[in-house]
């Protein structure tokens, strides 16, 4: 319950950030958008790809000073002064262990800005490089937003196919249609 709860608020506060960050892209016009999320992702991979920062960064008692002097070390020059101002705010504010969620937010803000949306298509059986964009097309024209598609396989819907969209699922598969069905036979 109280790892959730952590979650959940540490999700709010990635949106929280990742939305001022949008607002000072926006602010900033000589600043692309894609180059801040593209320094946030280089930050990432930095801090992940060594154990030895990654521990120093989400250390709560190595203190803040301590933590902005290898920030400064690492990062000064390395990437756009609005990102590496961000990160020095969110070493001060104690935030640095939600970097990874902010990207994330940051994305799907950028995403939303840019009229695109994710959609997650499920199918039973590997669907043609054809079929894959005569599906996009349609769920591009549904939406009338650019769509991005994850496909994925799962032999167990017998066939059809299940679409997720912003955690709507609308499923037109083989098996939910018997399984509908077996439960209207069972009312009857």
């Amino acid at each position: 319950m109280t790892a959730t709860f952590k979650n959940k608020k540490s999700e709010l506060a990635a949106k929280r950030w990742a939305k001022a960050l949008i607002e000072l892209a926006l602010e900033n016009e000589d600043v692309s958008k894609e180059t801040i999320l593209s320094n946030l992702i280089d930050i990432a991979e930095i801090i992940s790809s060594s154990e030895e920062l990654s521990t120093t960064i989400n250390n709560p008692s190595i203190s803040t000073e301590e933590k902005q002097i290898v920030i400064c070390k690492i990062f000064e020059g390395k990437v756009i002064p609005l990102v590496y101002n961000f990160l020095f705010v969110l070493n001060l504010k104690k935030r640095l262990g939600i970097l990874d969620n902010i990207i994330i937010e940051f994305q799907n803000e950028l995403e939303r800005l840019n009229n695109i949306i994710r959609v997650d298509v499920t199918s039973a059986i590997e669907l043609n490089d054809d079929k894959k964009n005569e599906i996009k097309n349609k769920i591009s024209e549904k939406l009338q937003k650019e769509v991005r598609v994850n496909y994925d396989i799962n032999s167990e819907i017998i066939g059809g196919l299940i679409f997720n969209i912003n955690d709507t699922i609308v499923d037109n598969s083989v098996k939910h249609k018997l399984d509908s069905l077996q439960k209207e036979i069972i009312k009857a």
